[in-house]
C-alpha cells in the first residue's frame, strides 16, 4: 500500500483530478488547504525584514494557496494510474510551479474502532 500525495497550487485543476480518480477506480481521498513556506514568509506583514519584500515582489499573488491531496493506494498499477490523471489533467497547463507528486509506502493501516490492523 502507499500514499500518494499531490500538492497542487493551480486549484483549477482539482475537480478533474478528482473526477479522473473515480473514473479510475479511485474512491477515495482527503483535500486540505495549504500554503507553501515561501508564500506565508512572503504575505507576511513583517516590513522590517527585506527579504520579505523581495520575496514578495518575485512571488507576486500568484499561487498564494495550494490544495494538499492525499489518496490510500492498494498497489504500484493504482498509483500509476493516479499519478496519470494528475499528469494528463495539468499537462497543457503553462504556468510555472503546477505542483509537485510524491509516495510513501505504509507498513499498517488502523481502523478507528475495534476492528483490527490490516
Amino acid at each position: 500500500m502507499y500514499v500518494l500525495f499531490i500538492i497542487l497550487n493551480e486549484i483549477c485543476c482539482l475537480e478533474d483530478i478528482l473526477a479522473g480518480f473515480i473514473k479510475e477506480g479511485i474512491g477515495g481521498a482527503t483535500i486540505i488547504d495549504s500554503q507553501g513556506m515561501g508564500r506565508a514568509i512572503a504575505h507576511n506583514k513583517n516590513e522590517d525584514i527585506p527579504m520579505f519584500g523581495t520575496l514578495r515582489m518575485m512571488l507576486g499573488d500568484t499561487h498564494p494557496y495550494s490544495k494538499t491531496i492525499f489518496t490510500v493506494l492498494d498497489n504500484e498499477q493504482m498509483v500509476d494510474k493516479a499519478v496519470s490523471v494528475v499528469q494528463d489533467t495539468v499537462k497543457d497547463c503553462t504556468c510555472r510551479g503546477v505542483g509537485l507528486m510524491f509516495t510513501v509506502p505504509i507498513g499498517k493501516t488502523y481502523k478507528m474502532n475495534k476492528e483490527t490492523s490490516q
